[in-house]
Order: structure tokens, then sequence, then C-alpha cells
């Protein structure tokens, strides 16, 4: 089925930036493993993509439990032979409550999806790439914005995308002598169901509510795809891609 296709894994290929680059990647003729917990918007991808959607294989997955991860990565072997590249996208957030009021179980589930599920993930990608013929791949992961300065209300999903940097610079230290590299994108307002309410207005660091610019996400599709085309003899190690006018720069 692959034939000289590179090979991508996609977590969280259903929704917003997951989906998109998913999109992207398959006109860039790889094949592409959409991966999520809902087949439903996976399924809507494949639909997405029209003629290169018969180069995507979807592939239920839950990037908490390593049982899921394991069968992903082996599906992903057994129909292309080989692993190319692996974004690690999937992330949720917490309720934007103050810090002393979030639950053991939101902190659990932000933790477990964001930072486990891409070490998991990581982990399986590197019994492939070191081992397959020609030997080697690539990793990138979803950092945010949130990886260099939190939003109010956010311990959960800043704590994992500060984890997130210090996974990718492990990654890309530890994959050294398999021809592994690994490198991390950190964005800022996308334009997708998850920054909708920004156009609405939310909380700053200041105390107002202001709304905030976003940037069409095939934006960051695009940046994906140029780090992905890179030999692996050359890595863009940190990339920030963001609304230009966003309020990061001098942010509280």
């Amino acid at each position: 089925m692959n034939g000289l296709k590179k090979v991508a894994i996609v977590t969280g290929a259903g929704t917003g930036i997951g989906k998109y680059t998913s999109l992207a990647l398959l006109r860039e003729g790889y094949s592409v493993v959409l991966a999520g917990r809902r087949v439903a918007p996976l399924e809507m991808t494949v639909k997405e993509a029209g003629s290169f959607g018969s180069q995507a294989l979807v592939v239920p997955t839950d990037v908490r439990d390593p049982v899921s991860v394991r069968a992903l990565f082996a599906k992903t072997k057994e129909v292309f032979g080989r692993l190319d590249l692996l974004f690690n996208n999937a992330g949720i957030g917490a309720p934007p409550v103050p810090l002393e009021e979030l639950t053991y179980e939101q902190w659990k589930s932000v933790v477990d999806i964001n930072l486990t599920g891409a070490f998991l993930c990581t982990q399986e990608a590197f019994k492939i790439m070191k081992s397959q013929t020609p030997r080697g791949g690539r990793i990138i992961n979803n950092g945010s914005i949130s990886a260099h300065a939190p939003r109010p209300n956010s311990a959960p999903y800043t704590a994992t995308k500060h984890g997130i940097t210090g996974l990718t610079k492990a990654t890309a230290l530890d994959g050294r002598k398999y021809d592994i590299a690994c490198g991390q994108i950190d964005i800022g307002n996308a334009a997708t169901d998850l920054t909708a309410r920004m156009k609405d207005g939310v909380l700053q660091a200041n105390g107002t509510v202001a709304v905030e610019p976003t940037m069409d996400v095939e934006h960051v599709a695009r940046a994906v795809v140029y780090m992905a085309s890179l030999p692996l003899d050359a890595n863009v190690q940190f990339m920030t891609i963001m609304a230009t006018k966003m309020p990061f720069i001098g942010r509280g």
C-alpha cells in the first residue's frame, strides 16, 4: 500500500490543527495514519482529503492508554511497513478556573493526554524508527505559546506544555544515535474551534477581557510540512508561529 511514500502518524487528527496538518501532509504525498479517540471526525478528515484520502488510514486511539498506543504503531507498521514522521498533536485543556479550585481529575486528564500521551507515542516511534531501513525519522511536538508564557487559570495546560519542551529536548538528544530528529512547533492563536472564543474576548493577565487576533490554521499546517520536509541531518529545533498581533510579546 505504501510504495515509496513517506509515512506519518498524526494524533488528534480529527479536528483543528491535527486535521489541517493531516490534509496538508496527504496533499504533499504522505501516507497518513489518522489517530484520535472519535472515529467520526477522523473519517470526516479522510472525506475532506478527496482523492488524497486513499492514502489515509483511520486508527481510533486513546493516547492515554499504552495498549491503544501500541496498537496504533503496530497497525501503522503492518499496513505501511515503516514510519517517517510522528506529529504529537493531541491535547486538551482544563476549565479556566482558579488554580486552587481545579480537581485532581481535571489535572490528571490534561497531563495524561498532553504529556504522557506524547511520551507513549514517542517511545513507540523510537522502536520503529531505529530498526527500519532506511533508519531514522522525525518527531514534531505541538508545544504551544503556553510552553513559554501562561494564560490566567491555565496551570495544567501550561505545565504540560513546558513539559513538552523538556520531552522535545530529551527526545532530540536520545534520538541522535538512531538518526531520529525531534523538533517543536509553538502555536499561538490559530483559528480553530478551540480559539473561536477569542472573538468574544478572553481573560488577560491584568484582569481585563480583550478580543485577540487569530491566524489561518493553514499557516500552521504549512509550517509542520516544512519542518517535516528537511533531511534528517537538519532540524528545526523550535519554531514559534503566531498571529502577529496577539498579546504574547509583552504578555503580562
